[in-house]
């Protein structure tokens, strides 16, 4: 078989961590075509096939599990050992954020940021994946959860509450309807695998409808499908106040629950030593702080949704 195939192996790693050809590619900056050629040339040199592929990605066989179990580990190593040398410029900041928090929350705040530390320079990646910051030259990450990534340091922002949200046209459509019986108005479907509305109904009373105005897989869809006045969302208030502020949504009721996530900073040790990322943390961390007088307005209920 000759010498092994370094080359090809790397990038069938890479596949089979991501599962999915289009953020391997990118990863690799190669186009999918390409890469898919080299994962071919592979499976034809160890006469094996590797991937099973389908409509949402690619998943690994018994030859493919076997492959990487083996090989997968040393190129870890070969990539943590390759890692102290790489040389990152000091006022270079690369920050991983969902499209959430940063078309809704981080980059009307920017300005600020940019007029302090007009030396930094920013490279904002938008990405619900987690990131692995052993092989991607990424500083820190804005994530929405529990606080609890392992091996990673991550410092809380502030919390997240949740309420129904209308545009503005629709509440004038539905006039006469009760802002607090949500069973006269058409909702919107959560994409959120614990849906919201179930964890609302819970808490406040009623029951979810026996069906949606319409279900989404993404909370960007949903948000254009609100405004738009398709119907009502359980909305995110850190991700809606901006709109609610602007008059483009509108609060249906006066209840805040509060929920157990909340938006965290999240960073590799590493970065503690990168002067671009202490600037940004610093900041960060007032622009937080500033926000949780904001969130003051809401009226949470004692008790966290779960």
């Amino acid at each position: 078989m000759g010498k092994p195939p370094l080359a090809l192996l790397q990038q069938f790693v890479l596949v089979a961590r991501e599962g999915n050809l289009s953020r391997a590619a990118a990863q690799a900056n190669l186009t999918v075509s390409a890469l898919s050629h080299q994962i071919r040339q592979l499976e034809e040199r160890l006469q094996q096939r590797l991937f099973e592929r389908g409509p949402r990605g690619v998943k690994l066989t018994i030859d493919g599990c076997t492959l990487l179990d083996a090989v997968g580990e040393h190129f870890d190593h070969i990539e943590h050992a390759m890692a102290r040398y790489r040389k990152r410029p000091n006022d270079t900041f690369t920050l991983s954020a969902s499209t959430g928090i940063m078309s809704g929350w981080l980059v009307p705040r920017l300005p600020r940021l940019v007029a302090a530390h007009p030396e930094l320079e920013l490279n904002l990646q938008s990405g619900s994946a987690l990131v692995n910051f052993e092989r991607e030259p990424v500083d820190a990450a804005l994530r929405y959860g529990r606080g609890t990534w392992d091996g990673l340091q991550s410092e809380r922002l502030f919390g997240e509450w949740i309420a129904p949200v209308a545009a503005p046209e629709l509440v004038a459509k539905m006039a006469g309807a009760d802002p607090c019986d949500l069973s006269q108005w058409p909702l919107l479907g959560d994409p959120n695998p614990s849906s919201r509305w179930k964890q609302w109904f819970s808490k406040v009373g009623g029951a979810p409808p026996s069906r949606y105005v319409a279900n989404f897989d993404s909370l960007d869809a949903q948000r254009h499908a609100t405004l738009e006045g398709l119907g009502v969302a359980m909305g995110r208030m850190v991700m809606s106040k901006s709109l609610i502020d602007a008059g483009r949504l509108t609060v249906l009721g006066d209840r805040y629950l509060p929920v157990e996530e909340a938006y965290w900073l999240v960073y590799p040790p590493r970065s503690q030593e990168h002067r671009g990322f202490l600037l940004f943390r610093e900041w960060l961390l007032a622009e937080a702080d500033d926000y949780c007088g904001q969130m003051s307005v809401f009226r949470p209920d004692d008790t966290p949704v779960r």
